[in-house]
Formats: structure tokens, sequence, C-alpha cells
């Protein structure tokens, strides 16, 4: 996997030890697992993987070092650079058109119905880490669901923002629902609670928050690798109380595992025949864009 084909291509003659060429190797497997089913990696994700497979003991030096070696083996051809993910850092800008007639074009093929806005509920999903917004925004998207990352406790803006925006759907007749995702620590734990209390006071009303991971009870089902607890944060004390010494991340769960949890608690909140109904709308609006787009041709 040396070749120059832009994915693999080598920029430095790097010597690895058997060990170093092992763990890139294993590496390289983990990453093909996951392209397959259609996901990115971050390389908190990756380190994880390698943690669960007992390759890696699961601190601080083993993240750092898997990390130079994923450096140090895209530098010289072994990984390819499209295979770790580094989120939050994106070349942003407008979308452009080299004519109108794409314009047009990209309208039909992107236009979506919002399918929730004849539905009782309206969910969003948040999740605690920016780093896994990969693994959410895909089935978010395939049920049309809007997700945000908080990246830690959610700044006073975008609660405020927030608390506006449920208080609009309230006016509306529907029931907002946030179905919320965390690390199970003294802090991640806490968010959950603080999203519910915030978002209620912005928007006037109650508004429910459910923690959907990660908890207790799918620690003990699927017992990924565990931290210590952080010792100085403010909530530890209480913390220790209830859950013990220590805390485990979610982006240990296999991505496949949170798809599926966030379908599940999606679907129970789901009418489907109106969902149903309101993909048939959608279908018929774009064959309406297409038609438009033919009489402009003519």
């Amino acid at each position: 996997m040396t070749e120059d084909n832009g994915h693999y291509r080598a920029f430095e003659d790097i010597k690895f030890q058997k060990a170093t060429l092992d763990l890139i190797g294993v590496a390289n497997v983990i990453i093909q697992d996951y392209e397959q089913r259609g996901y990115s990696l971050t390389l908190r994700q990756l380190y994880y993987q390698f943690v669960s497979r007992n390759l890696l003991p699961n601190r601080q030096q083993s993240y750092d070092r898997l990390g130079k070696i994923i450096s140090n083996g895209r530098l010289a051809g072994l990984i390819s650079w499209t295979a770790i993910e580094d989120r939050g850092r994106n070349l942003r800008g407008l979308q452009t058109y080299s004519h109108p007639a794409q314009a047009v074009e990209a309208a039909r093929d992107g236009y979506r119905r919002s399918l929730w806005d004849d539905q009782q509920w309206r969910p969003e999903v948040w999740v605690e880490k920016e780093a896994l917004v990969g693994v959410v925004g895909g089935i978010c998207n395939k049920m049309r669901v809007d997700f945000f990352a908080c990246k830690g406790y959610n700044s006073q803006s975008e609660q405020w923002r927030a608390g506006a925006r449920f208080a609009e759907y309230i006016r509306k007749g529907q029931r907002p629902i946030v179905f919320h995702l965390g690390d199970h620590d003294p802090s991640g734990i806490d968010m959950t609670r603080d999203n519910r209390d915030r978002l209620s006071m912005f928007a006037g009303v109650p508004i429910n928050v459910q923690r959907i991971a990660l908890n207790m009870d799918q620690i003990e089902e699927i017992n990924p690798p565990p931290n210590p607890a952080k010792s100085n944060d403010s909530r530890f004390e209480a913390y220790q109380l209830e859950h013990g010494d220590s805390s485990w991340e979610l982006d240990a769960l296999d991505p496949d595992y949170i798809a599926a949890l966030i379908k599940k608690n999606i679907e129970t909140i789901c009418d489907k025949d109106v969902w149903d109904a309101s993909l048939l709308r959608e279908v018929e609006e774009k064959d309406q864009i297409s038609y438009a787009i033919e009489t402009l041709e003519d």
C-alpha cells in the first residue's frame, strides 16, 4: 500500500520496528472494517478499538504513542490520508456553480421535505463530542432529524437559540424532545441535567431531555474499557458515591450500536402513517421540480 495514488502517498522514508509495523497492520484492518460499514474514524475511536482488543493499555501514553504511529504511517505511505478524520478543522466556503442549470439541478437533487412538520413530536439528537458527529449524523440524516454537537457543556447562546426553537415548535402544537448522548463521567452525566434545566428556562416550559447513552446498563452490557474518573471534577464526590471511581467514554462504543440506539428511540415517537404520507408528497414535489427544469430548458 505504498503506491502514490493520493490516498497512500509517501512523503518520507521511515524505518519502523516490527512491533510498530504490526500495529499499523492492525490499524488498517480496523480502518477497513469501519469504511466497509460506512463510517470514518477519529484517532480516539481507533485508539479504543486497540484498547478493546487488549493491544494497548488504556492510558494517555498509549493514546499519544498511537497518534505518533498513525502520523508516521501516513507520512510513509502505509496508512491512507483519508482514513482518520480531524473533525472541526475543515475548509469552508459558499456553494458555487459553473452554470445556472447546475444550481437548479442541485436544488432538485437536494430537495427533502421536512418530514417532522406534521408529527406530534419534534426530536433532536445532541451528542457531547464533535468527534462523534460522523456516527450520529449518518443515522440522523436517514431519519431526517437535526443533530448537534454540544462540545461539552453547551454555550449559553446556543442553549438560548435551542430554547427559542423549541418554543416555536410548541407554539405550532408539537412536543420537542432531545435525545442526549454523553460520556459516563462526573461532568458527562451532569450535562444531561444542565441541558434539561437551561432548555426549559429558555423555552419557558419543561423540555423533555432523555439521556440514551452512555448509561450504566449499557456499560454492564457492553463492558467498554474504563478510565479513572477525574477526582478534580467538582462533581466527583457525588458521582463516586453512585458509580465508583471509574468512568467510560462514549467513543468506545461501536458505531453500529450508537446508530441502532438512536434509530430505536426516534422510531418510538414517529407516526409511521404520517411519515409515509409526507414521503409520498416529497416524491410528487420532486417531480414538479423536474417538470419546471424541463420547461426552463424548452
